[in-house]
């Protein structure tokens, strides 16, 4: 992976973490860098998803492979708020 391949990916990460962070109603007390790093994650299975689907490579703008990566951005801010707001809770 060359420099420009990692800018990338943290550049998509944090577009789709703030993107799943949007569709998660209410406050989420998680830090920025979190969100990227659960937009990363999220774009890097999500992208696998879509290819095993078989909708990865589209003609346009590939709108599944984008909403399978945003919603697990949205299931991984869910995650995280429930754990990380649980550290501070005893």
């Amino acid at each position: 992976m060359t420099i420009t391949g990692i800018i990338t990916a943290i550049v998509i990460g944090a577009i789709i973490g703030a993107l799943g962070r949007l569709v998660v109603p209410g406050r989420q007390s998680i830090p920025i860098w979190l969100t990227i790093v659960i937009g990363i994650v999220a774009a890097l299975i999500g992208t696998a998803i879509a290819g095993a689907l078989g909708v990865a490579t589209t003609r346009g703008i590939d709108w599944i492979e984008l909403l399978i990566q945003i919603g697990l951005a949205a299931v991984g801010v869910i995650a995280a708020v429930s754990l990380y707001g649980r550290r501070g809770v005893r």
